[in-house]
Formats: structure tokens, C-alpha cells, sequence
């Protein structure tokens, strides 16, 4: 349900993401997933994706296409956390066309690993404390 995600975000479609069958392809989902997991920690959390001592890689992805999508639609973009543990988290998103449709259901696995060791590194500060803030009851 579009009101169980904690922040939302619009994004356009462009044309190139149509594909020959006319619709929004499958790995534009991927993209704007990530794109908007990542905007929301550099915003809003302070995550430090090119400095920072601890990087977020990508262990898990999943998309359920529901409905199709076409340029020049727009997709609103719904994103909570599912789960959070104490050096990963699941991002969970969903994807609605401008009338409302649902379009696609996602979800992301982050693991935080030192950036020079790749080991598991516990997610603290203000990025927990933010992340506190989108976790779905």
C-alpha cells in the first residue's frame, strides 16, 4: 500500500528508457531503485558514498513488475526499510505511475564493509539515526 513508505520521491521517465516494446524496460527499475536508496543516504542520512570510511554494497535485488510504464510518464517513488540489522539493511521500494498504478515492488540488501578491509562494518551514527526513521512498523 502506497502509504507504508516513510519517503517518497518523483522521478521522470525519459525517452530512451522506453524499449522496442514501448515501455519502460526492466533495468530502468534497478536504476531508479538505487538512484533513489542512494540520493536518500547522501541527503538526508550524511552517507559519504566517495570519502567515508564504510561504502554500502549491494548483496541482494529483487523487482516484481506489476504494470507497465511509458515516456513520458513520471514515477513516484515510495521507500522504507524493511529491516534493519546491525551492518545491513533492506530497502524496500515501490514504484507508482502518475494515475496512481502500481507499477513495480522492489527491494535492495545493503551490507556496510569498510571501505579498505570489505568487512562488515556496523552502521552508527547519523546514518543509523536517520535509517531509524524509514524502518516500517
Amino acid at each position: 500500500m502506497s502509504g507504508d513508505y516513510a519517503y517518497w520521491e518523483t522521478v521522470p521517465t525519459r525517452w530512451n528508457d522506453n524499449d522496442v516494446y514501448g515501455h519502460v524496460n526492466n533495468v530502468v527499475h534497478y536504476m531508479l531503485m538505487d538512484t533513489v536508496i542512494n540520493q536518500w543516504m547522501i541527503r538526508t542520512a550524511g552517507f559519504d558514498p566517495l570519502g567515508g570510511e564504510a561504502i554500502a554494497m549491494c548483496v541482494e535485488s529483487h523487482c516484481v513488475y506489476k504494470a507497465e510504464v511509458s515516456f513520458p510518464d513520471t514515477i513516484r517513488m515510495g521507500l522504507r526499510i524493511g529491516r534493519l540489522g546491525r551492518s545491513s539493511v533492506r530497502w524496500e521500494i515501490g514504484m507508482y505511475r502518475s494515475d496512481g498504478t502500481l507499477v513495480a515492488e522492489g527491494h535492495f540488501v545493503h551490507v556496510f564493509v569498510g571501505r579498505e578491509s570489505r568487512r562488515p562494518r556496523e552502521i552508527t551514527g547519523a546514518v543509523r539515526a536517520e535509517m531509524e526513521k524509514l524502518v516500517a512498523a
